[in-house]
């Protein structure tokens, strides 16, 4: 995987959401995203 730098687009990439669909980050282009990823804990 390439490092990410600071003032750089990131790179994109695919997941899939709540419901099961594949979102990939290139579809929210031009708008602000906020990821999180939640860590479950057994």
């Amino acid at each position: 995987m390439s490092k990410v730098s600071i003032n750089n687009p990131a790179p994109d990439f695919e997941l899939a959401d709540y419901t099961g669909k594949r979102v990939r980050l290139s579809d929210f282009r031009g708008r602000n995203v906020l990821l999180v990823f939640n860590r479950g804990f057994m």
